[in-house]
């Protein structure tokens, strides 16, 4: 007979440092394919205090979590977790590579910060690509999304 104890499933510092490890070089690999940077939620509530013109795009379904809580001052707009290659209206919400410009807005040099959910969500790489392919220079991933903006304490908003 086996006896598990409470701990037995756990990982130790070193396999949880693999898996720390594996995500570092993910979130790497797709900010250089992206072509985009990256800000942590520190930096993000610096940019805010300091009324830094800029959009924030919260890329999550607006039902299931934008609804709920968003970063204050986050418009939504809808992008898949898997790679988005072609426009996929049916994962957009249905909308349209015209309706997610006209969101972005006609300068092209404008600020925009793409988060979804945490570090492994990428729906906000998908957002923060199709930005860049349309032309918009100043795009900026924020990979911790929602979790680390609550994780950090700062404010939230419920859409109205």
């Amino acid at each position: 007979m086996t006896v598990f104890t409470a701990g037995a499933f756990a990982k130790d510092m070193f396999e949880e440092e693999v898996d720390k490890d594996a995500l570092s070089v993910k979130l790497a690999r797709e900010t250089v394919s992206g072509g985009y940077t990256l800000v942590t939620a520190e930096e993000l509530k610096k940019m805010q205090d300091e009324k830094k013109p800029m959009l924030v795009v919260d890329t999550m379904p607006f039902e299931a979590s934008y609804k709920k809580e968003h970063v204050a001052g986050a418009v939504s707009f809808e992008f898949p977790i898997e790679p988005m290659e072609q426009w996929d209206a049916s994962k957009t919400g249905g909308k349209t590579p015209q309706d997610f410009e006209k969101l972005l807005g006609p300068d092209k040099n404008r600020l925009i910060v793409f988060y979804c959910g945490f570090v492994k969500c990428t729906r906000s790489h998908n957002g923060a690509i199709w930005a860049k392919k349309l032309g918009y220079a100043s795009v900026v991933r924020f990979p911790g999304g929602i979790y680390a903006w609550k994780g950090a304490k700062y404010p939230v908003e419920e859409a109205k």
